[in-house]
């Protein structure tokens, strides 16, 4: 196990602090003054991280720090045998979490593996405000590019390809039909596909579930590409974010489509070595929960894994 003294690992603590406030300290100030952001926002009202937790550093399983009464009041931390002052990630607590360790390999893996398919055009968006009027989309408060019928009529001429459940479950009732897939949210590692904007984004989300187990530079590389990847999603969604300073990505035209797939492949590629990594720390810690079962148990877990990621 590496051990950190008191100076270095406050340090590092201090260092991603102040790197996830330049995005935390706005969201809190319109918070407090109740202003929606419909970009900058969406990291911190839809997923389940709140941004105390964010702000807080973990060095992730293997590593003990000293004199860290904070981290040791922390749920999945423990004192370390036989070594005094010094608090882990417990194993014990790895071992609690194998289901979840499982479950997320499985789903990375499959999309990792999954062709990428650049065609969409960020369609996900326009379908979750078909055949509604614009005071009742959810973003109400900024106006369709195209108005309520010109947003319709881009979406009935568009082939509509939605791989993400957790997007396509916000589509409108006429839309959802429109949709050549049918994703849920029993057979994610099926559909996902590594171009997919909000595959992209819940890398985020995905390495939050594995905290206090991997480190929080990692989780924060999730953050930083989430929050870019929100930005293409909303310029090139139907809602006029000008005023914000988000000139729009017409998919509509051909221009659109380019200059959309060209950002969408950038971050594919961005995204890579992350989803990777999230894998490599799924594995690393799985074997680790698998150290505190019998050896017959393990095997047959091994091979239900192997199934699952099929």
């Amino acid at each position: 196990m590496e051990v950190l003294e008191p100076a270095e690992w406050q340090a590092r603590a201090a260092a991603h602090a102040a790197r996830v406030d330049a995005f935390v300290a706005p969201h809190l100030a319109r918070r407090e003054s109740r202003v929606k952001h419909p970009v900058h926002d969406f990291l911190f009202t839809y997923y389940s991280q709140r941004p105390a937790q964010l702000r807080r550093w973990h060095p992730g399983f293997g590593v003990g720090l000293v004199d860290a009464a904070d981290h040791a009041s922390l749920k999945g931390y423990a004192a370390v045998p036989g070594v005094d002052g010094v608090v882990a990630v417990d194993p014990a607590y790895v071992a609690s979490q194998r289901p979840l360790l499982g479950s997320l390999r499985a789903l990375l893996a499959a999309t990792s593996e999954r062709p990428a398919n650049f065609g969409c055009f960020g369609m996900h968006e326009w379908a979750m405000v078909y055949r509604l009027g614009e005071d009742e989309t959810r973003h109400a408060d900024w106006p369709l590019r195209l108005g309520a019928e010109g947003t319709d009529a881009v979406v009935e001429s568009h082939r509509i390809a939605c791989s993400h459940f957790d997007a396509y479950r916000f589509f409108t009732e006429p839309a959802r039909p429109l949709n050549t897939l049918r994703p849920t949210s029993a057979d994610r590692p099926a559909f996902e596909q590594p171009a997919c904007l909000h595959a992209g984004m819940d890398l985020y989300k995905h390495a939050f579930r594995l905290t206090p187990m991997i480190c929080s530079d990692l989780v924060a590389d999730c953050f930083e590409l989430a929050r870019d990847i929100r930005g293409l999603d909303m310029r090139a969604a139907p809602y006029d974010l000008g005023d914000l300073g988000f000139e729009p990505v017409r998919v509509e035209t051909p221009e659109g489509k380019q200059e959309y797939v060209a950002a969408q492949r950038a971050f594919a590629e961005r995204g890579a070595p992350l989803r990777r990594r999230l894998v490599e720390e799924c594995e690393r810690l799985l074997a680790v929960a698998d150290a505190a079962v019998p050896a017959g148990r393990a095997g047959r877990r091994a091979s239900a894994d192997r199934v699952e990621s099929r």
